[in-house]
């Protein structure tokens, strides 16, 4: 087994950024999702469920002094990364609520043109990163903007599976993963309780519960007009009313993930 694709989602629900190798701490991947669109009234977060146009946004960085926003029809922005102390505002993640910085009005003017609605962009240092979803990981694991783990993996074997039921294929990018693994039987990746990959252990937690978001082409936007991937998945990977697929992680320190590294099943 080996790992054979990452990606990363600097801002929250944006379009995917494919990377050959990436360093990892506790938040996950090096600049995963630490930016979130937020509605300025009430500091709800915004994703493509209900925004599908958040789909046309490509942000590239914002791991280190800056973030650059693209979308068509408007000319390119870069934002720079707030002081973990700026400017806070109080928004709101599912059930969370935290504090975190805004991104500045020259963003949120951008963003609400983009979306056509009043938002504001938002930062999550790791200062101010979230706990995990109550009853899994440890008191170190921390999560910035994701809907609730530091890390989503899928099986190659798994989608390979998935596409041979629906009878066409579907982009893995509907699922948003962080790192893709070849080699494994399909859904070998719920037995699994630990894993390595380089130097890098890294705990599995909890199935992932899939959404209407799997149903939007990450290309176009469009929705599936049969509910695909969403409609097969329900035949056979629903469980107690969640439809699964792929695993929530976490991991045990810090260090890099690189395209064909191996993968060993440690527990």
């Amino acid at each position: 087994m080996f790992l054979s694709a990452l990606y990363r989602y600097p801002v929250k629900s944006c379009q995917a950024q494919s990377l050959g190798e990436s360093t990892v701490d506790a938040m996950g991947l090096s600049g995963d999702r630490r930016w979130m669109v937020v509605e300025q009234d009430t500091g709800r977060f915004l994703t493509q469920r209900a925004w599908p146009q958040l789909g046309r946004l490509t942000a590239t960085g914002g791991d280190e002094e800056s973030l650059l926003l693209q979308t068509p029809g408007q000319a390119p922005l870069t934002v720079k990364v707030p002081g973990a102390d700026d400017d806070l505002r109080g928004v709101t993640l599912w059930r969370d609520t935290l504090r975190v910085p805004d991104a500045g009005d020259e963003a949120a003017a951008w963003l609400s043109q983009m979306l056509g609605k009043a938002v504001r962009l938002v930062h999550c240092p790791q200062q101010r990163a979230r706990y995990l979803p109550s009853g899994y990981g440890l008191n170190s694991d921390r999560a910035a903007f994701p809907d609730g783990f530091p890390l989503l993996l899928i099986g190659q074997g798994s989608l390979d599976e998935l596409n041979r039921r629906i009878g066409r294929p579907m982009q893995m990018l509907r699922f948003r993963p962080n790192l893709v693994v070849e080699g494994a039987e399909a859904f070998a990746e719920d037995g699994w309780k630990r894993i390595r990959i380089g130097d890098l252990t890294l705990r599995v937690l909890k199935p992932s519960v899939r959404c209407i978001l799997t149903t939007l082409d990450p290309q176009t936007g469009e929705r599936s007009s049969d509910r695909e991937p969403l409609t097969t998945l329900k035949t056979f990977r629903e469980r107690e009313g969640d439809v699964l697929f792929g695993q929530n992680l976490a991991v045990d320190g810090c260090g890099r993930l690189e395209v064909g590294m191996p993968v060993e099943v440690l527990e």
